[in-house]
């Protein structure tokens, strides 16, 4: 088992490992039966009958996937599970075949040597309100009507507006009417919706409960596996409206497609039709193009007997003459009288109890914890932070939004500035990337960090590469990925692996193809890399274990050359071991290293590197070995 302390992980030998991972897998968002990927209609309100079994893949397929995995070099799986796979039939209601499945398929796992992460994944919710994660009852529990989004712009969900779905469109969900009510009472429901209860009981404390008690089910199933190391709190958490200064404005960043105020969105989920701002995203940046008069036409967002919660809470009301008036347009940006700070005021306490929840039942576990997209992390202080992990996510924005490689130009999304030129835009990821060691450092009382999502488009050019076979713009644009991670020696998990990913509808949820494999591009089931996308820069050698700090790492995608640097700690005697994936050198490798000495383990592909105490710093090269003259 390994531990994570002082900004790193640690084994019991006191060596630095580095983690090398994947997301395990991008469909595990949507039920296996029915198989419902996010373009399906047919059936996708029946919230209550299905079954997740099966995801990431069915257990009898499991080795092929996990040793392809393997080979490729990495030693750890962000394995997805969502709230609604475990309890999707009612509250309190926990679908026990699937638990059965989760424990062999996890377990499975580790006899193939990878650590596991358990992440209990949403997105913009669930898939109700145009994303994953929480189950169809919850919105009912608040008192919405799924069936009434589409009509009142509550949400754009592919499965009810068909195709085309305009691509990554889905976050601008987190600030329509749905996603946003419903995180703003998962978080903060108490402190601005405290008349609403559900049983009895008020709103966030009722939905908070539920998804402990859900993930505590897993843990308590899981307990036991040394290799899964833990919990993820909430994926990609989201303040809902919390910090809003003006409900009559837009101030969220996704800007796509219709766009309307908190305003307009509360007023359109009772009927009330409103002419929104349309946006638009391009290579000029995001831009207002026009505006659109959205009509319900008598449907509404609320059940029938429900009234918009924020109506019953004073946020607006109808006037005298039935006309709609916002009465408090800064209902969310203070709490007691000081300016909200989701981070400190909401994030963190959730944070605490998942920990505390999470430890109740394995007082091992190490809980990930992530903050809203771009947010900074709240103030953790020493105490606070034992086996917690800091874990962001991160993607090259142009890359993922334009579907893309486009090498001379990316988006700061710090300072909200387009960055030009080849250099330039290699440097601002080496530098985006490392602000979350910073954040460890400077917020989270030296907490280590994990890249928890971080990928590629493979559908680039409207999937050009699908029809050629030429992938060369995916493989440049994953190098230039990996080299900004290496630079930073970040321990990481790409998004993704989709089992059955297709060229035709990607990893089967909103249009988003990420996944580094695709039976599509599989030619020959017998070749383990066969299926496999941008291998060529995907695999490389890479220190799993590190007898000290590393100083320098280079993997040359022409020459496959690879080069690593390091430092050694002063007592440490164990040895330094270097994974050589077997796809970049065909013909074999040479193998060169500064000083000491070295054993290779041909079955584990590892090199075990004992260097020279009396050195200071220690470098080894790799390099492939050419082919003999026939």
């Amino acid at each position: 088992m390994i531990r994570p302390q002082e900004m790193d992980f640690f084994d019991k030998q006191g060596r630095k490992v580095l983690l090398r991972g994947v997301n395990l897998g991008g469909s595990s968002k949507v039920p296996y039966k029915p198989n419902m990927p996010s373009h399906v209609r047919e059936g996708f309100f029946e919230h209550k009958r299905l079954s997740f079994t099966g995801r990431p893949f069915p257990l009898e397929e499991a080795d092929r996937h996990y040793a392809r995995l393997r080979s490729w070099g990495f030693n750890c799986l962000r394995f997805l599970t969502t709230w609604e796979a475990i309890e999707h039939e009612g509250p309190g209601i926990y679908d026990e075949e699937y638990l059965d499945y989760l424990y062999q398929v996890v377990a499975k796992a580790g006899e193939y040597g990878f650590y596991v992460i358990i992440d209990p994944h949403q997105d913009v919710w669930s898939r109700f309100t145009g994303g994953d994660g929480a189950p169809g009852w919850t919105l009912e529990a608040a008192g919405l009507d799924m069936k009434g989004f589409q009509a009142t712009g509550a949400a754009i969900v592919h499965n009810i507006q068909g195709d085309p779905y305009p691509r990554m469109i889905w976050p601008t969900n987190y600030a329509k009417l749905a996603a946003a009510t419903m995180f703003t009472l998962f978080f903060a429901g108490n402190t601005f919706a405290p008349e609403t209860k559900v049983e009895g009981v008020p709103v966030q404390d009722y939905l908070q409960s539920h998804y402990f008690n859900a993930i505590r089910r897993v843990a308590e199933k899981l307990k036991g596996l040394p290799h899964v190391l833990g919990y993820d709190s909430l994926n990609e958490p989201s303040p809902g409206w919390i910090g809003w200064q003006d409900l009559a404005q837009h101030q969220a960043l996704a800007k796509m497609g219709d766009t309307p105020t908190p305003w307009q969105a509360m007023q359109l989920g009772e009927g009330i039709p409103q002419e929104v701002a349309v946006w638009n995203i391009g290579l000029l940046g995001i831009r207002k193009t026009g505006k659109r008069r959205i009509d319900p036409r008598g449907q509404r967002a609320w059940l029938p007997g429900h009234n918009c919660i924020w109506r019953a809470h004073g946020v607006w009301d109808l006037d005298g003459r039935g006309n709609a008036c916002l009465r408090k347009p800064a209902y969310f940006a203070q709490v007691a009288g000081r300016p909200v700070d989701f981070a400190r005021d909401f994030m963190k306490p959730f944070l605490q109890e998942f920990i505390r929840q999470i430890r109740g039942v394995d007082p091992e576990a190490t809980v990930f914890i992530e903050y809203a997209d771009l947010g900074k992390p709240s103030l953790w202080v020493k105490g606070e932070a034992e086996n917690v992990v800091y874990a962001p996510h991160w993607y090259e924005p142009i890359g993922l939004v334009l579907k893309g490689f486009i090498p001379w130009l990316t988006f700061d999304q710090e300072r909200e500035k387009v960055v030009l030129g080849r250099r330039s835009v290699r440097k601002q990821m080496v530098k985006e990337l490392a602000r979350f060691k910073e954040q460890a450092r400077l917020l989270l009382s030296g907490m280590p960090v994990l890249i928890g999502e971080t990928g590629i488009a493979f559908d680039m050019q409207k999937g050009k590469a699908y029809k050629t076979g030429d992938f060369t713009a995916q493989i440049k644009a994953m190098d230039r990925l990996l080299r900004a991670l290496e630079a930073n020696f970040h321990n990481f998990t790409l998004w993704n692996y989709t089992a059955d990913n297709s060229n035709e509808r990607g990893d089967g949820w909103n249009g988003e193809d990420l996944s580094i494999f695709s039976p599509d591009q599989q030619q020959d089931s017998q070749d383990i890399n066969s299926g496999g996308r941008a291998l060529e820069a995907l695999v490389r050698p890479w220190p799993r274990r590190i007898a000290g700090e590393p100083v320098k790492l280079k993997y040359n995608l022409k020459t496959k050359k690879f080069s690593f640097r390091f430092r050694h700690q002063p007592g440490l005697d164990a040895p330094t071991e270097i994974y050589i994936p077997a796809y970049p050198y065909p013909h074999g490798f040479e193998l060169w290293v500064s000083d000491g000495s070295f054993t290779l383990d041909t079955a584990a592909r590892l090199v075990r590197w004992q260097h020279n105490p009396n050195c200071e710093v220690h470098t080894i090269r790799i390099s492939p070995r050419q082919p003999k003259n026939l």
